[in-house]
């Protein structure tokens, strides 16, 4: 491997990197803006400039040069040299802001420039806190500018598509969101309009910025030019909390964090794995219902069941009990158990036992596939984040027409149902369900099959929960969770961590709203309460443990513990037709 030395000190680089990304990854941090690891390198900004050098050689014998000390002599290239244009190479010495008065100089002028005609918005920016041009000013530029004349406008609030907003006067040209939909989305649909210091970034005569990907932008620009138009000016970045997680739109389990100001999903926005999303993540995973569904319409009144004809709130215990009765008060085939492509596998796991339990079938689950949905990349046709960890737990898809025939044969007396809805999958209609008794675990009101349900049990989302997913690609991966529910047990307060401040607000602070708390429990403690009223008794501790058990026993998921899944997954074993 090349040998370099950085500000005197010598490592050991891949070689294969330009020196930006080479130093970045030893931890040494150079200033820049235009530089995208996964983009062409336009070094636009010239905000990455250091001193580059290469030891002396004689050309006659291809030997080092020496100095009378015994050290190589260095050639120093006569300008600075932006560093993500530079490519390594064995030997070579690098000077830095930290060690050379000229790179620093040269950083600090570049700034200077950059912030000529920059608006000074930042108390209303959406990118305040957050912003790559506001930190690295404090951190490198002047302390105050020169310039008093007026800045040059340019075009602000134009909405270059439905989910992006541009303020142009913000932007530095840095050509971060062009090259995105020329060299990864493919989309082409931005462009820079005019030239030095009147450009900016827009969209052909009568075209749209509706790319399927388009909101990367937002998250690539080094600035507040582009913002999002769905959540725009809803909080500021200090005053939100970051959890990594999971995306549940598809069956990809893109990684992502969950902004949360005041229990509330604010933004879902991308986090790197470049085993799974690299850097991105598609728009269906972060709009409109993506992430309303996790605030709105949610269970008011916690467990209910059907008491003449209505829904009518009842403890947990209780609802747990009618649960159990209605499994119980019935033989082993009248009675059909429906995991979900939607549920961990801890859930589906301990659903699974239960079944069991009661001599019923194995549960099957519904599969959600939108033929032509998807894209090849970041969408998939299948609409769900955990068909893989079903099938790999031996929960099948279930064959509509037969279990339908069950239902209206009368054979089929109780449907438990986990955390789906099989009226809006088109499985079943509310009519059918009349004679049966439904149990069952709903994220949402909308929840067409409420209407038949006898036992309705709230259960928390994947940003409420602990637990397993697995992708199409057969890649274990941990949610945790970064909401926080009525009932918090031991397990789901350690993994939210101590210092939110939704967990300890009172009545009498503004920022906090107690109605943000929705009365739902996760799937692994739901469960165990059903299983206790039918006399089997669950030892797990939590998820954790369920998971430890499910790798034991299960060759399918040999090595997915929780240690092993950390923030980026583990990647099962192929079991092929088995799954």
């Amino acid at each position: 491997m090349p040998t370099i030395t950085i500000d005197g000190q010598t490592i050991e680089v891949s070689g294969d990197k330009p020196l930006l990304q080479e130093c970045l990854n030893q931890g040494v941090e150079l200033p820049h803006f235009c530089y995208h690891p996964a983009m062409s390198a336009p070094a636009n900004c010239r905000q990455c400039m250091v001193e580059v050098g290469t030891p002396l050689r004689d050309r006659e014998t291809g030997e080092i040069k020496t100095d009378a000390n015994g050290d190589p002599e260095i050639q120093w290239l006569p300008k600075l040299q932006t560093s993500c244009t530079v490519q390594v190479s064995d030997g070579m010495v690098v000077k830095t802001h930290r060690t050379s008065e000229k790179a620093k100089r040269g950083q600090r002028d570049t700034m200077e420039f950059l912030l000529i005609n920059h608006p000074l918005d930042c108390p209303i920016c959406d990118q305040a806190g957050k912003c790559p041009l506001q930190i690295q000013s404090y951190k490198y530029g002047s302390e105050g500018s020169r310039f008093e004349f007026r800045k040059v406008h340019k075009p602000k609030r134009v909405k270059l598509g439905p989910r992006v907003m541009l303020d142009a006067e913000r932007c530095i040209n840095c050509t971060r969101c062009t090259r995105f939909t020329d060299e990864v989305s493919g989309s082409c649909q931005l462009t820079i309009n005019q030239r030095g210091v009147k450009n900016y970034p827009i969209t052909g005569p009568g075209e749209t910025f509706d790319d399927a990907y388009s909101m990367n932008t937002i998250d690539i620009c080094p600035v507040g030019a582009l913002t999002s138009t769905e959540s725009r000016f809803k909080a500021r970045a200090w005053e939100m909390s970051r959890t990594p997680s999971i995306t549940t739109i598809n069956a990809k389990g893109s990684n992502c964090y969950y902004m949360v100001r005041d229990n509330l999903i604010m933004e879902v926005v991308p986090r790197q794995n470049i085993e799974v999303n690299e850097y991105w993540l598609p728009d269906e995973e972060r709009v409109g219902w993506a992430y309303e569904r996790f605030n709105d319409e949610r269970p008011e009144h916690g467990p209910e069941i059907r008491v003449d004809d209505e829904l009518t709130p009842v403890s947990w215990d209780r609802a747990t009990d009618a649960a159990s009765n209605a499994l119980s008060s019935v033989s082993s085939d009248a009675v059909f158990f429906l995991g979900s492509a939607h549920a961990t596998v801890e859930d589906n796991y301990l659903l699974s036992r239960i079944a069991e339990h009661v001599g019923a079938e194995a549960p099957k689950y519904i599969p959600h596939v939108e033929p032509g949905h998807g894209d090849d990349w970041l969408r998939t046709d299948d609409r769900t984040p955990n068909a893989q960890g079903c099938e790999r737990l031996g929960i099948h898809p279930v064959d509509a027409e037969v279990l339908r025939s069950r239902v209206r044969s009368g054979e089929i007396k109780v449907l438990y149902v986990l955390e789906d809805d099989p009226v809006a999958s088109g499985l079943f209609t509310a009519e059918e369900l009349e004679d049966v008794v439904v149990v069952m675990h709903y994220y949402n009101t909308t929840n067409k099959t409420l209407a038949a349900t006898d036992v309705a049990l709230p259960a928390a989302m994947v940003v409420e929960t602990i637990g397993t997913y697995v992708n199409e690609e057969g890649r274990a991966q941990r949610v945790r969770p970064a909401k926080v529910i009525k009932e918090v047990n031991r397990t789901l307060m350690m993994a939210t961590g101590k210092s939110r401040t939704d967990m300890h607000g009172t009545p009498f602070d503004r920022w906090h709203n107690e109605s943000h708390q929705v009365d739902c429990l996760p799937g692994w403690e739901i469960l165990p309460k059903v299983a206790a009223h039918l006399g089997l008794e669950f030892e797990f501790s939590g998820p954790k443990a369920i998971m430890l058990e499910v790798t034991e026993q299960n060759p399918a998921f040999h090595g997915a513990t929780y240690e092993a899944m950390g923030l980026q997954g583990h990647r099962l074993e192929d079991v092929g037709e088995t799954v």
